[in-house]
């Protein structure tokens, strides 16, 4: 991006000091998006200028005055940065982009709050799992009667005497690691047409 050239020592500052603070707004995204992000700024603030240019006017204040209308970057980037990383979140599916992507959203309405717990499901679906594996004969998904009674460990000694079963086996982690890759997957593409209707 080539920078604007003022006349004006303190116009130049006041400019680079905009641009600076658009970067520090933008260090969390992308290259692509923080190059894009900054060339459409700087392209607002020049043609901005250029409609001062035959007004006897001094510089610098025309170049508040454009800054002023372009509004500060913080307040201006906020919603730009969560919309990009929720879009990047869903194309991509990583699950670092959708923990930003949620982050960044989650003051944006209700259906943001859902999909970061149904996304703390899965990670307790991976704890149960870890768990599994270093306690394999006290975790399990239990049921008495015919019906579900804890997903969770219980002393072999307290299922007996309640009657519960474990009903999974040997089949639990699979099972579970399963589920948890099909329901991350759901849950993401809920996301992202969730996201399209905005």
């Amino acid at each position: 991006m080539k920078e604007i050239t003022f006349k004006n020592k303190s116009s130049t500052l006041i400019y680079r000091d905009y641009l600076n603070r658009l970067k520090k707004n933008l260090k969390h995204s992308s290259a692509k998006d923080r190059k894009n992000i900054l060339m459409e700024f700087n392209s607002h603030i020049f043609e901005g200028i250029q409609r001062y240019e035959n007004i006897e006017v001094n510089e610098t204040e025309n170049l508040m005055e454009v800054l002023n209308k372009l509004g500060d970057p913080q307040d201006v980037l906020k919603p730009m940065i969560a919309e990009k990383k929720l879009e990047e979140a869903t194309r991509t599916f990583n699950p670092i982009h959708v923990f930003k992507a949620l982050v960044l959203n989650i003051t944006n309405g209700v259906k943001y709050i859902f999909f970061a717990f149904l996304y703390l499901v899965l990670i307790g679906f991976l704890f149960v799992i870890g768990a599994k594996i270093s306690n394999p004969k006290e975790v399990g998904l239990y049921f008495k009667d015919g019906g579900f009674y804890l997903l969770g460990k219980m002393k072999p000694q307290l299922m007996e005497s309640i009657n519960a079963k474990e009903v999974l086996g040997n089949w639990f982690i699979p099972f579970f690691l399963l589920l948890t890759v099909l329901l991350y997957i759901i849950v993401t593409f809920l996301m992202r047409i969730s996201a399209r209707k905005k």
